[in-house]
């Protein structure tokens, strides 16, 4: 009965349209409603330990469902003793060879420790030059300990001069470096990058609009190859929206917290904001659904203002680690209307 109210996402049953058929049990499957994503499959893969990456992409997932007609299919990390949505399962996540019928992928991990079973389909992917989103410690994806693993160098920090950095750095523009913002105290607003408000991926969202409580990310500038900074971090005094900027050099320069990039070809789009909290913010929900369009090149599709509304009764748990909720089974998050 607690697991039922806790998260408040088994409550969210109470979708007015369309038809969501649930997946086998370790994964949800979001399908059904009409919108220009039919026929477009989106696979988020979720799995780190502080920002409950678990609650964001379920959300994401059916607001790109739900409001856009992508079918989405939203892995987690499972514990294989209870079937249970555990993200301090670091080794599991079940469902990984969907990507083989992706069109996109979304990525939110942190320090995944997976064989190379399941690395295999993620790599697979990104190397066939297919679109990837990452969303805040994707940029730190993987620290597999298996140094013999084919796939070892996409592990963070990879200090071989063949793949510097790793997955973070080579695909999505930059690797964990530190916390720019003082962590839990100082949070982030995101300032238009100058010259790119016109982009399709910041249609409706204004200078300033967004914010989030989690704190920015340091990266090295420039980023690397052919990145393009759209939102730049602002650090701010507080956690609150209304709060100042943070006088000195943590805002000159700002760091971007949000870029463009290509790999192997494919259309890569990164945002280091993104906890569960960070998505309350209408303006950041609208820059993911905006980036997913453009990453698919779906660009002229994106309408001025994209539909962004939270899907279901959802209230999201505040970061940190040790604090997902517990009980909670991907089949509870399946919601059958």
């Amino acid at each position: 009965m607690k697991a039922m109210f806790a998260w408040n996402l088994v409550a969210a049953l109470s979708l007015c349209a369309g038809t969501l058929f649930a997946a086998p049990s370790p994964w949800v499957v979001y399908d059904g409603f009409p919108g220009p994503g039919k026929g477009k499959h989106i696979v988020l893969v979720s799995g780190d330990e502080e920002y409950r990456s678990e609650e964001a992409l379920t959300q994401l997932g059916r607001i790109l469902a739900r409001h856009h007609g992508f079918k989405c299919t939203v892995l987690y990390a499972i514990d294989p003793a209870t079937g249970e949505i555990n993200p301090n399962v670091n080794n599991n996540i079940p469902g990984l060879e969907v990507l083989k019928t992706a069109d996109l992928m979304i990525i939110f991990t942190r320090w995944r420790n997976l064989s190379d079973e399941q690395m295999k389909p993620i790599i697979d992917y990104v190397e066939a030059g297919r679109p990837v989103l990452g969303i805040r410690t994707a940029t730190h994806a993987f620290k597999l300990s298996n140094k013999n693993s084919p796939y070892f160098k996409y592990s963070d920090g990879y200090a071989g001069a063949d793949y510097e950095g790793g997955f973070g750095r080579q695909v999505l523009g930059e690797k964990w470096i530190a916390h720019h913002g003082n962590h839990g105290t100082e949070a982030t607003r995101g300032i238009l990058a100058p010259g790119e408000a016109n982009h399709p991926i910041l249609r409706g969202i204004k200078d300033g609009e967004i914010f989030g409580p989690t704190d920015v990310y340091r990266v090295r500038l420039p980023l690397p190859g052919d990145s393009r900074p759209l939102v730049l971090g602002q650090v701010v005094k507080g956690m609150k929206p209304e709060d100042p900027p943070v006088e000195g050099e943590k805002n000159n320069p700002m760091m971007p917290i949000a870029w463009t990039k290509t790999y192997k070809g494919g259309r890569v789009f990164t945002s280091t904001m993104g906890s569960a909290v960070d998505m309350q913010n209408e303006a950041f929900r609208r820059l993911l659904v905006n980036g997913a369009y453009w990453c698919l090149g779906m660009e002229a599709q994106i309408p001025a203002r994209s539909q962004v509304d939270i899907v279901g009764e959802w209230k999201p748990t505040y970061f940190g680690f040790g604090k997902h909720v517990k009980g909670i089974k991907p089949e509870m998050l399946a919601e059958i209307k």
